[in-house]
């Protein structure tokens, strides 16, 4: 039989040595190949990370490609090494204009400035404050604004600048031209070793700047797209305030505009819950609102005959919901989430609308796509990748979970299908939610489970409803009636569950454990058999532990006094790092009138990523609300050892922050030890030597606050470190003239913030330091650091580092060297000489 009659299929020879595999292996080949718009995506948006962590995300990047390489051909893999490459320039491109346009913003705006400019209005209108806004007080926005043709004090703008503004008129639009009068200041940034990088939200937002509308005219109205749709959202958010029940209309706000307005209490009481995703607006969001449409497009084309007996006019409603779900993103607030979901369900409706099956996975796939190349930055954004991360899980977790959990009767099934969808969901989102840091909630599974199917099956499709529903008042009312009743269940859940629940604390993850987790999951997805997915998990498990091990000691390191002069602001926080494992507190900061707590927005997240739950010594320098006004957020579940007070803040009064602070220590059983206990003999804390030098004896009555600062001098081995909190001339004098050279050290922690009431020359002299350190802020309308302060120590040939100037400052020392640089950098080492 000559091969061109032989009969079909695969012969023993071919199958062996002639290349070409049997139909079968083909199709498990197939089978087991990873689609490759989902890898170029992860790689697109992961390869972000190359510019934040380049060491252990290349090693992650590294090994993630050698796992995969069986699961997909060369050529896709070279292109995911390539959208890896291309994914890292562009986020390290996007962060170096960012930081370069801040510190020309810096410039412009220091000292704070009142500009007179015209702007164009960039972003919706959000309402802020009405939680604590009184009945006579009118509403008010924050907006985006971007500022040209104009001055700033004496500088004129000669860029256009993006700026956030605060108690902007509620009526304004995007698109709209306005004339303003603002008081700006740079954007606080809290640039500090172990936190996340403050400069991937201006990479992302171009804002740069922040302050308040004292005037503002309205030149020409928007006409745009946009326009409309800020016009209808503000004719909605009137709707709501004016027919849902008084407590549901921040939750209702929140659910249909995004509008994120919660009082503190619910705020707090959704996050500990688990459940503040039933007020973000989401991809259910989306399916519910377009679904409806697609819906109600379908059955009116149906009645067409003419139409309907040649198409199917499903594929029409289809294709009209395209637009329509990027309409709807954009007036739920643009969230990324809100964004990314449009995205993935445009994808699907342009496959029904092409007459194809929609395909989920490849929906998602080209969504996270759309978003990378969208944004550089797009993985820094925790709503687009709780999003993914939920949508992963439904897809991928919820058939299997659904054959397990889903049986019984009917009605047990009914019950039990909602909570498998929940449960696939919170597991896509699980991994996201414990490295944001803080707490997870133990108890959030079962809180979703009672209070999601009311959430997504009640309140979200009548919040919705209602908001179209202006035409037929009756009904509009009745929506939101039910519908308010739906939010306030939800509340009383998550407040309920807050109240008695347990939370997981979680802290946040070093790069190392980020990249780690990337291997282990990319380990676990490419596992041929389950034993191997879950040896590579129990591995991966294995590797974290040994990291979080590595992060503990490097929170805490041992035979190193360290000193970090903490980038919040205007005011001062100094965390010290003692060499034998212990740390101190110096102060934490605080604005007056400022919703901005910097122990809660950078003291609480540094002790979290340094695994800290203990402070050996708080120490309040003296009761000025620069000081002490960010501690009741840091201490929050930390245990203090000892609280070193003056005392002047008890004894003249220094208002109820101050005194709850007391209060809350003394409750907790915290020592409060005052100058008469602690001056004279040195105070021996956690292998550090710290002698208090003033204020000694004792508060001296005739000073104020500031001169009677506690002035500490912090030694380990040869070197030092002075730390003087406000102190000013009076009180540097008199140390001088009693201790002389014993102010000797290597660092100076200058007073006052640079004031020229502070920094002395004869002062500077008997210090000696070689590097000084001086805490202020880029927003202070000060003028601190003051030019004098800083002529003197230029002539006194003292290196000077600001923390509004690159952040926060780090002094280490090992007893014999000292050295310092800023987060990030690599250590600049200092010279050798020893102070007495």
């Amino acid at each position: 039989m000559s091969a061109a009659m032989a009969p079909p299929g695969p012969s023993r020879r071919g199958s062996r040595g002639s290349g070409v595999a049997p139909a079968g292996t083909v199709a498990a080949r197939d089978a087991r190949m990873i689609d490759p718009v989902l890898l170029v995506g992860l790689a697109l948006a992961g390869g972000a990370m190359l510019a934040l962590a380049p060491l252990p995300v290349a090693v992650a990047a590294s090994l993630c490609l050698v796992m995969v390489r069986r699961r997909t051909s060369r050529t896709v893999l070279v292109v995911v090494a390539l959208a890896i490459g291309v994914g890292g320039l562009r986020a390290r491109v996007a962060l170096d204009g960012a930081a370069a346009l801040y510190a020309r913003t810096a410039v412009l705006l220091s000292p704070p400035s009142r500009c007179e400019a015209r702007g164009v209005v960039i972003s919706s209108p959000v309402v802020i404050g009405e939680a604590t806004r009184s009945a006579e007080e009118p509403s008010s926005a924050r907006v985006d604004v971007e500022l040209s043709e104009g001055r700033c004090g004496e500088r004129a703008l000669v860029e256009p600048l993006r700026a956030r503004l605060h108690g902007a008129p509620l009526a304004l639009v995007r698109g709209d031209e306005v004339a303003l009068v603002v008081d700006l200041a740079p954007v606080h940034l809290f640039r500090n070793e172990g936190l996340r990088d403050a400069t991937t939200g201006i990479a992302r937002s171009g804002v740069t700047a922040s302050g308040a509308v004292v005037d503002a005219q309205v030149v020409t109205r928007g006409g745009t797209l946009r326009a409309l749709i800020d016009r209808a959202r503000a004719a909605v958010r009137a709707r709501i305030e004016d027919t849902y029940h008084p407590g549901a209309v921040a939750l209702g706000r929140a659910l249909v505009l995004g509008e994120t307005d919660l009082d503190a209490a619910d705020a707090a009481a959704f996050r500990d819950s688990g459940l503040s995703h039933l007020l973000a607006v989401s991809g259910t969001h989306l399916v519910l609102a377009v679904a409806g449409l697609a819906a109600a497009l379908r059955a009116v084309l149906a009645r067409i005959e003419v139409l309907a007996a040649r198409w199917d006019v499903g594929r029409f409603s289809a294709a009209a919901c395209i637009p329509a779900s990027w309409l709807y993103a954009d007036f739920a607030g643009g969230s990324g989430s809100a964004i990314r979901a449009a995205a993935m369900l445009s994808c699907a409706m342009l496959a029904h609308a092409a007459g194809l099956r929609p395909a989920p996975l490849r929906c998602l796939a080209w969504s996270i796509v759309g978003g990378a190349l969208a944004d550089p930055l797009v993985a820094c954004d925790l709503s687009f990748m709780l999003s993914a991360g939920a949508t992963a899980g439904l897809i991928g977790l919820n058939p299997p979970l659904s054959r397990l959990m889903v049986r019984g009767p009917w009605l047990f099934k009914k019950v039990l299908a909602p909570v498998a969808t929940t449960l696939a969901a919170m597991l896509g989102c699980a991994p996201l939610l414990l490295l944001t840091g803080g707490a997870f909630p133990v108890l959030g599974i079962a809180a979703n489970v009672v209070a999601a199917p009311v959430g997504e099956l009640a309140a979200l499709p009548l919040c919705l409803a209602h908001a179209v529903l202006s035409w037929a008042p009756d009904v509009e009312r009745g929506a939101a009636w039910v519908g308010s009743g739906a939010l306030l269940v939800v509340r009383a859940v998550a407040r309920l569950t807050a109240q008695g629940g347990v939370t997981l604390p979680t802290p946040d993850p070093s790069p190392e454990q980020l990249s780690a987790l990337a291997v282990t999951l990319v380990a676990a997805w490419t596992a041929p058999t389950r034993p191997r997915q879950m040896a590579a998990l129990l591995v991966g498990a294995a590797a974290w532990m040994l990291l979080e091990v590595a992060a503990v000691r490097a929170g805490a390191p041992v035979g190193r006094l360290r000193v970090n002069v903490l980038d919040i602001g205007q005011g001062d926080a100094i965390l010290v790092d003692l060499p034998e494992g212990g740390a101190m507190l110096v102060d934490a900061g605080g604005f007056v009138g400022s919703p901005v707590d910097p122990g809660e927005r950078v003291i609480r997240p540094l002790l979290r990523a340094r695994r800290r739950q203990r402070l050996d010594v708080v120490v309040l320098s003296h009761p000025h609300p620069d000081h002490f006004g960010g501690l009741p957020a840091a201490l929050a579940g930390v245990e203090v050892g000892a609280l070193w007070d003056t005392g002047q803040g008890e004894s003249e009064g220094a208002g109820p922050v101050y005194a709850a602070l007391l209060e809350d220590l003394r409750r907790r059983g915290t020592a409060v030890r005052r100058p008469e206990a602690l001056c004279g003999a040195p105070q021996r804390v956690s292998g550090a030597t710290v002698e208090v030098l003033a204020p000694c004896p004792a508060v001296a009555p005739d000073r104020g606050a500031n001169d009677n600062s506690f002035v500490l001098r912090i030694r380990h081995g040869r070197r030092a470190a002075l730390l003087v909190g406000d102190t000013e001339h009076e009180a540097e004098e008199a140390l001088v003239r009693r201790l002389g050279e014993g102010l000797k050290a290597d660092l100076l922690k200058v007073g006052h913030h640079g004031s020229r009431s502070s920094t002395r020359a004869p002062f500077l002299q008997a210090v000696s330091p070689s590097l000084a350190a001086i805490s202020c802020g880029v927003r202070n309308r000060f003028g601190h650091p003051h030019a004098e302060s800083m002529a003197t120590l230029r002539a006194a040939g003292v290196e000077v580092a600001r923390t509004d100037r690159g952040g926060a400052i780090l002094w280490e020392t090992d007893g014999k060297d000292a050295w310092w640089r800023r987060p990030g950098a690599t250590r600049v080492q200092r010279g050798s000489e020893e102070v007495p």
